[in-house]
C-alpha cells in the first residue's frame, strides 16, 4: 500500500532536462506563480472566506495545494520507476484533504505562500529529472482504478494541473 504520507519529494541528481520534462516543470511553474499572485493579493477577509460546496477557507486550500506538491510528485516517480500506485483511492483523498483542512485551518497567507514556493521549486526539479522513458513509464495507478497510466498523466493530472484548478475556483468563489 501506497503510503500518503508527504514529505519532501525525491530529487534526482541533476541532468539537463528534455523538452517534455522541461515543459512539464515550466508549467507547473507557471501555475503556481499565478496561484501565489492570487493569493498574495486577497485580503484577510478573503484568505478567509469559505470555499463553495467544501467549506474550506481560501487560505486552507491555498496552502493544501502546496502541500501537496510532494506526495504528487511521489506517485508519479512510483509510476516512473515502473511500480503501480497502490492503496490510493479518492475516499482516501478526500480523508487526507479533510485532515488537512483540521490541521491547518489556521494557515497564515506567509506561512502558505512559503509552502507554495518551496514545494513548487522542489516539484519543479524533481520533474526536470525525469526522462522521456521515465514520462512515458505506465503501470496500474489504484486512484484511476487500477487503469495503466504513464508518469507524465500522473504529473499532469495532479501537480501540474493541482494550482490552475483550485486558483479557478478561487477566483470564482471570490468573483474576481
Amino acid at each position: 500500500m501506497t503510503s500518503l504520507v508527504s514529505g519532501p519529494a525525491v530529487v534526482k541528481p541533476a541532468r539537463t532536462a528534455g523538452r517534455r520534462a522541461e515543459a512539464l516543470a515550466g508549467r507547473l511553474e507557471q501555475g503556481a506563480r499565478a496561484l501565489a499572485e492570487l493569493a498574495g493579493a486577497l485580503s484577510e477577509e478573503e484568505w478567509q472566506a469559505r470555499m463553495p460546496k467544501d467549506g474550506r477557507k481560501v487560505g486552507v486550500v491555498v496552502h493544501h495545494v502546496a502541500s501537496m506538491y510532494p506526495l504528487e510528485i511521489q506517485l508519479a516517480q512510483l509510476l516512473a520507476a515502473g511500480q503501480p500506485v497502490t492503496g490510493v483511492t479518492g475516499k482516501d483523498v478526500d480523508t487526507m484533504n479533510a485532515a488537512h483542512a483540521q490541521e491547518h485551518w489556521g494557515a497564515s497567507k506567509a506561512e502558505a505562500l512559503e509552502l507554495l514556493r518551496r514545494n513548487s521549486e522542489a516539484a519543479a526539479a524533481a520533474i526536470r529529472a525525469l526522462g522521456d522513458d521515465e514520462l512515458d513509464q505506465a503501470a496500474p495507478a489504484s486512484l484511476y482504478a487500477d487503469a495503466p497510466v504513464t508518469c507524465q498523466f500522473m504529473l499532469e493530472d495532479h501537480a501540474v494541473r493541482h494550482s490552475y484548478h483550485h486558483a479557478a475556483r478561487i477566483r470564482a468563489a471570490l468573483r474576481r
